[in-house]
């Protein structure tokens, strides 16, 4: 019968495997034919992902150019070259070249993302077609193949179970569930998330354990991973705060330097000045005005915060991240792996005589099992929670294992996890092996919700040599039991109403708990390895006692989480758990207050579905966990953030994760346990996955836009005084005080020599102790224009002051310019150590904790003696010898300068902390 693909899998859960059989024309037992398989390859395409159209090299790179910043630079470029100053020009032009050149292979190495997942879908598939078993490419599978599953196998397509045998899947990748997933072929709810949906396999997730058989009902871009791919390629990467305010500067900047220049020009010809000397000022202005030293500023800075990035465990993949960190108002985190360690552990024993705790986090069998009384628990002596341990480590088909001091586990967490406990006891897996060999065993199903192995020989503990172990789901467990084990280790009768109140006690703390039961047996041969049934078990078993687990808190979260609020920031977890799990972390790392009531504050994937887009960016607003959310609902929530004006960091390790890290402000994957898929989309990476190393990169982030502000309050009065200087001269018909290759030589020179040692100025103390910056703050905000501004006039008042004293008391021109060259530098020189803080005097934050800044400080210096006593260099840039008495007063000028800007950021401070707090006396910067 013919078929349609259908534009989602939603409805095939609704159906029974019989309705999906008939609606696909498949065969349940002998699959496909060859001939209807190659009818509906051609009629559906391959079973790959689409290859995304991407701009071609020369467009790509031409893109690169397309920036107000280098259009300047380029028109510097252009001017310098046009005086004869072509080292300086090759120079200009070389800095553009190469910010072009990274911006072309961080644009390559963002559409890595679509590729990582086309590469998740490239695999083999065993199928039945024409009643054989084959092997064939992923990519040859069609809707309707019959496809078998077995464990260690990547499901190849979206599938329809409708044979399993204890089949259970890892979906973590594509839903963010933490633990596999049961599959069987029952029917479901239409409405019923995809983490839920039991009998579908989805492609690109992983089988481990069991075996089923499942037919093709999505291919290529209709399974669930298509859809993801299709977010993922219509996500909209954003420009980060930095590109977009130093795009607004460099437009400002760029209509203010052509507009002085052609002031300047203007008021030349009107004085009856030459026209082409006129042109020259008008030229040596715009030099002037050009920030020539801030692409590379900028640059350098980025990647000294990377190199510190990396040095706590962040590692950026794209420049501009590094600011947009700093900036960041919400952070939306992962649960599993970032706030959680993903190593389930387990936390407490309760046992019909006594509770205990188990010390120690993860897989690594580091710790101890004690009593509520502090005492360490000898196992002899309590006989029941030797049991426990033992039925939780031999009733077991999981296996610890240690690479380069990394523990972990083969096979189920939660098994895993009881591994671990029983060997923090002293009851390791080779001794529990020895011990209690195991002959016979019940496997875990879905149905019966518990596992039983029959264990003994010559060397067991038991007197009977046999003992038969049980562990599974509490109620399931006491359902078998008659007895319990006493403090005695004599059976008594179960009482089963303070077993389940001390198992909702615990689960009420967000912990899973599983029950452990046993039972010695009479005669060594009462079972075989044959014979041994479930049926066997009931009302013949011991309880020995409940183990509490749960996949805990990383123990830097809830700090991390607290630095985050004190510094504004807020911190939502977005998870494919349940909500009872979200909600109970949550509690613990400090992201939900445990004397508040929850309303509001944890909402599901279906409470989002049923909000309208109006109501929608409010609740997402006040809420800080969302539970069992889609990939869809991911990207929704991150929009709705952006479109009430948050920048938003996103932490994400799996598929579905992908679209909302390349939608958001900066998207952060996990390097340990993420996808590649999420690591290509991602904008930085953690080596450790570590929620505190968000923190802490947070903080280097804020770090690293200072220092930015910094150089650009340090580097534009130099640029607007000259240029003004070079108008002033104009407008009085005056000489130029400064030549264009003097200027050349004050901005390349000094740009290097001093203003890049910010770049490696500390942390300001206190500096996650502020509130972020508002997203819409310029790049230059009022105070510091007029700082800027007040920099400037002093530059301008003193190198004209100075330039005009010199020729009046003699000197020659050339003098006289060599004299305004060095007051130029000096001033700067003394005014770097003011930037160091924009609040605070260079006393308070340490004159020699930036060790860098006076190395460059005294090159300069050296640089400058050069410039004026060196021939050559005079012949160059034509400057000129000046005296001690010249240098005497170009020093009193900088210090006096210096001394103004001091006053200014001391009254500026006294007249905000009094703002702050009237009537308290304040201290100056």
């Amino acid at each position: 019968m013919p078929i349609t693909m259908p534009s989602s899998t939603a409805a095939h859960h609704e159906l029974t495997s019989h309705e999906v059989v008939l609606r696909l024309g498949a065969d349940p037992h002998r699959g496909l034919t060859d001939q209807k398989a190659a009818e509906r390859l051609a009629r559906f395409g391959p079973n790959s992902l689409p290859v995304a159209r991407t701009a071609g090299l020369a467009v790509r790179i031409v893109r690169q150019f397309h920036h107000p910043l280098i259009y300047v630079l380029i028109a510097a470029g252009a001017v310098t070259a046009a005086l004869g100053e072509y080292v300086d020009s090759a120079v200009i032009f070389g800095v553009v070249a190469i910010n072009a050149l990274v911006g072309f292979i961080q644009e390559s190495k963002a559409e890595a993302a679509l590729e990582g997942l086309r590469s998740m879908v490239r695999t083999q598939a065993k199928v039945i077609r024409d009643g054989r078993r084959r092997t064939v490419l992923s990519d040859e599978l069609v809707p309707g193949d019959l496809v078998l599953l077995e464990a260690g196998d990547k499901v190849p397509a979206d599938l329809r179970i409708i044979r399993a045998t204890e089949l259970w899947v890892d979906e973590s990748a594509l839903t963010g569930e933490s633990t596999p997933t049961v599959k069987d072929d029952g029917v479901l709810p239409g409405a019923i998330s995809v983490a839920d949906r039991r009998n579908m396999a989805y492609s690109g997730t992983l089988v481990t354990t069991g075996s089923g058989a499942g037919l093709v009902v999505g291919t290529g871009a209709e399974t669930e991973l298509g859809e993801i791919h299709r977010l993922v390629g219509a996500a909209e990467t954003l420009d980060t705060p930095l590109t977009k305010k130093l795009a607004e500067f460099s437009k400002i900047l760029t209509v203010g330097i052509l507009g002085l220049a052609a002031l300047t020009f203007g008021v030349g010809l009107l004085r009856g000045q030459d026209a082409v000397e006129t042109f020259t000022a008008a030229i040596a202005l715009a030099v002037g005005a050009i920030p020539e030293g801030l692409p590379a500023a900028v640059t350098i800075t980025l990647a000294i915060g990377v190199a510190r990035m990396a040095r706590r465990r962040a590692v950026i993949r794209r420049l501009p991240a590094v600011e947009t960190l700093g900036g960041t108002t919400v952070i939306c985190t992962d649960k599993t792996g970032t706030l959680t360690e993903n190593q389930m552990t387990v936390t407490g024993v309760w046992t019909p005589e006594a509770r205990f705790e188990v010390t120690g986090l993860g897989y690594a069998p580091e710790g101890s099992v004690h009593d509520v009384h502090d005492n360490a628990a000898a196992i002899d002596s309590h006989p029941a929670l030797r049991w426990s341990l033992l039925g939780g480590a031999a009733c077991n088909d999981a296996a610890l294992t240690e690479h380069e001091g990394r523990w972990d586990v083969v096979g189920d967490p939660t098994e895993g996890a009881m591994l671990v406990a029983a060997a923090k006891a002293g009851l390791g897996p080779g001794q529990v092996a020895q011990v209690l060999p195991r002959r016979a065993t019940i496997p875990f199903s879905s149905e019966r919700q518990y596992m039983a192995t029959l264990h003994g020989d010559a060397t067991s503990p038991v007197s009977s040599g046999q003992v038969v172990l049980v562990k599974g789901a509490v109620e399931r467990v006491l359902s078998l039991c008659a007895y319990q084990l006493d403090g005695k280790g004599v059976a008594a009768p179960v009482d089963r109403a303070a077993v389940l109140a001390a198992a909702a006690e615990l689960a009420g703390q967000g912990l899973r708990v599983l029950a452990t039961a046993m039972r010695p047996v009479g005669g060594t041969n009462e079972f075989g390895p044959t014979d041994f049934d479930e049926r066997l078990l009931s009302d013949r078993m011991v309880l020995t006692g409940l183990q509490a687990m749960v996949d805990p808190p990383r123990a830097a979260a809830a700090a991390a989480v607290a630095a985050c609020h004190t510094a504004g920031i807020a911190v939502k977890m977005i998870t494919g758990d349940h909500a009872a799990t979200a909600t109970a972390i949550a509690g613990r790392v400090g992201l939900l207050d445990p004397h508040e009531p929850v309303e509001g504050m944890v909402l599901t994937g279906a409470d989002l579905a049923a909000l309208s887009s109006e109501e929608l960016p409010e609740a997402v607003e006040r809420a800080s966990v969302f539970a069992r959310v889609s990939p869809e609902q991911k990207l929704r929530l991150v929009e709705a953030l952006q479109a009430r004006g948050h920048v938003v960091a996103m932490t994400g390790d799996g598929v579905n994760d992908a679209p909302a890290l390349r939608q958001a402000g900066i998207g952060v994957a996990m390097g340990l346990g993420g996808t590649e898929v999420a690591k290509d989309a991602a904008d930085m990476v953690l080596t450790d996955d570590d929620f505190a190393t968000v923190e802490a990169a947070v903080e280097e982030g804020r770090g690293v836009f200072d220092n930015l502000t910094k150089f650009i309050a340090w580097t534009l009065p130099t640029n607007i005084g000259e240029g003004l200087v070079i108008f002033a001269a104009i407008v009085f018909g005056a000489a130029l005080p400064i030549l264009p290759t003097q200027i050349l030589w004050i901005n390349m020179t000094t740009a290097v020599a001093l203003g890049l040692m910010l770049a490696f100025e500390p942390k300001e103390a206190g500096i996650m102790a502020r509130p972020p910056r508002a997203p819409d703050q310029p790049l230059l905000t009022r105070a510091l224009m007029v700082r800027i501004l007040l920099v400037s006039s002093l530059l301008v008042a003193g190198s004209w002051w100075l330039f005009h004293w010199e020729l009046a008391a003699g000197a020659s021109l050339p003098e006289a310019r060599t004299a305004a060259l060095n007051l130029f530098v000096l001033v700067e020189a003394v005014y770097l150590f003011s930037c160091r803080s924009l609040t605070r005097s260079v006393w308070r934050i340490g004159f020699f904790s930036n060790r860098w800044l006076i190395v460059g400080v005294l090159a300069q210096l050296v640089g400058q003696l050069a410039i004026t006593y060196v021939p050559a260099m005079n012949t160059i840039f034509d400057t000129a010898p000046i005296s001690g008495d010249v240098w005497l007063r170009i020093l009193m000028i900088a210090l006096a300068a210096g001394l103004v800007v001091a006053v200014d950021k001391r009254l500026r401070r006294s007249r905000t902390l009094g703002n702050q707090h009237p009537g308290v006396e304040t201290i100056g910067p």
